[in-house]
C-alpha cells in the first residue's frame, strides 16, 4: 500500500487543540471579518452556508438549516427545499452538500447531502433535487442510512472527472466502523448518478470507495486526475491525503504521522500541537486551497514545494471554498454556535489570487 513521509510545518497562526470531549470544529472567539484590499464581500447575512455551487454568474449555497441561497448580480434569493425527511438540528447536522449536475441548465437538477431524524434514530442520506419556480424539491433517494451521530456527519459531494458522484461520510463518533467495510460511516463513496454502484468500484457491490476515515469533508482533483481529501482529526492532527482507490486510510488505528503496514500515512497533517478543522477544499495551478474552520484561515497547500501557507486569516471561520479563474470564493461559519462574528455574518467572500 502507498505511503508518504511528508509532513507540513507548523505554522504559528494556528489555534491549540481541540478536545477530544466534543467536536473538533470548536474554536475560541474570532475576530469580526473585515474586507482586505484584495476581497470583496459579495453576500452577507447567510445562515450557516456549507457548500459554494456556481452556474454562470450564479451561485448556490446551501445552507445548514435547509434553505439554499441564489445569489445573482448581488441579489440574494433565499430558496425553500422540500425533502422528503425533516433535516436534523443536531450539532454539525443538517442540509450539508450540494452539487450541481452536469447538465443542469438543461435539467435544473442537482445532488445533496443532508441528515434527518426519525423516530427511531438519525442518519444521513444523498438525493437528487429539482429546481422549479424557485423551489427545490426532493424527487430521488440515492442512498440512505448513512450512519449520523452527535457529531462527524462528513458530508461533502462533489462530481469527479469520471463523472461520477462521490461523498464524504464521518465516523458518526463511533471510531470502528471507519474500518468496517459493511458500513458507511468513515468512507469515501461513489456511485452513479442514478444511484447505483458503479461497477469498477474497489470492492464488490460496495459504494466505498476508500475508508478509514474519521471525518473527511473536503475533496477535489487535479487536473492530472488525482484526489485529495481534508480530514478532521481527534485532538489535532488533521489531514490532507491523496485519496486511491480501495485504500484504508487508518482511522482509528493510526493518526497523523502514524503508520502501519497496509494503511496509508497523510500526505500533510498539521501535527499533534495544532488543529486546522479543515473542510472544503478546491485546487488550481498545483495548490489546493483549504478552508479551516478552527485554524480560521484559508490555507494554501503547494504540492511541488510541499508548503503550507496561510492565504488569508481575516474572516474567521471558512466552511468551504470555490476556485474560478483567478478568483478564490468562500464562505463563513462565525455564527455556527462554534465562533463569533459580526452582525452581518456570514458572508460569501471573493479574494482575487493574481493581486
Amino acid at each position: 500500500m502507498k505511503k508518504s513521509t511528508i509532513i507540513l510545518l507548523p505554522l504559528a497562526f494556528l489555534l491549540v487543540s481541540c478536545s477530544t470531549n466534543g467536536s473538533d470544529e470548536e474554536t475560541e472567539t474570532t475576530d469580526v471579518p473585515q474586507a482586505t484590499d484584495n476581497t470583496e464581500i459579495l453576500a452577507e447575512n447567510l445562515e450557516i452556508p456549507w457548500a459554494i455551487e456556481k452556474d454562470n454568474d450564479t451561485f448556490y449555497m446551501t445552507e445548514r438549516e435547509g434553505t439554499i441561497v441564489q445569489l445573482t448580480d448581488g441579489n440574494l434569493n433565499r430558496q425553500q427545499v422540500v425533502l422528503d425527511e425533516p433535516v436534523s438540528t443536531a450539532s454539525e447536522a443538517g442540509l450539508l452538500g450540494f452539487v450541481l449536475a452536469p447538465d443542469f441548465s438543461e435539467t435544473n437538477e442537482a445532488y445533496a447531502y443532508y441528515t434527518y431524524e426519525n423516530e427511531e434514530e438519525q442518519f444521513n442520506r444523498i438525493v437528487r433535487l429539482h429546481l422549479d419556480d424557485g423551489q427545490w424539491q426532493e424527487v430521488e433517494v440515492l442512498i440512505d442510512q448513512i450512519p449520523s451521530g452527535p457529531y462527524h456527519h462528513g458530508g461533502r459531494l462533489k462530481i469527479g472527472p469520471d463523472d461520477m458522484l462521490y461523498a464524504t461520510t464521518g465516523d458518526a463518533a463511533d471510531p470502528e466502523i471507519a474500518q468496517d467495510l459493511d458500513s458507511l460511516g468513515g468512507k469515501i463513496l461513489r456511485l452513479n448518478f442514478d444511484g447505483s454502484i458503479p461497477e469498477d468500484n474497489p470492492f464488490q457491490n460496495s459504494y466505498v470507495y476508500s475508508y478509514g476515515h474519521r471525518n473527511s469533508q473536503g475533496i477535489t482533483w487535479t487536473e492530472d486526475g488525482e484526489m485529495y481529501a481534508s480530514e478532521h482529526g481527534d485532538n489535532a492532527n488533521d489531514e490532507v491525503n491523496l485519496i486511491e482507490a480501495g485504500e484504508n486510510y487508518g482511522w482509528p488505528q493510526i493518526e497523523g504521522e502514524e503508520g502501519q503496514e497496509d494503511m496509508v500515512t497523510p500526505l500533510f497533517t498539521s501535527g499533534e500541537d495544532e488543529t486546522w478543522a479543515p473542510a472544503g477544499v478546491t485546487y488550481t495551478d498545483e495548490k489546493l486551497y483549504v478552508a479551516a474552520l478552527r485554524g480560521s484561515a484559508v490555507l494554501a497547500v503547494d504540492l511541488v514545494s510541499n508548503e503550507v501557507q496561510t492565504v488569508t486569516s481575516d474572516f474567521g471561520r471558512i466552511r468551504d471554498t470555490y476556485i474560478e479563474g483567478d478568483d478564490l470564493y468562500f464562505i463563513t461559519n462565525n455564527l455556527d454556535g462554534r465562533g463569533s462574528g459580526s452582525e452581518d455574518d456570514d458572508q460569501l467572500i471573493k479574494m482575487n489570487l493574481s493581486e
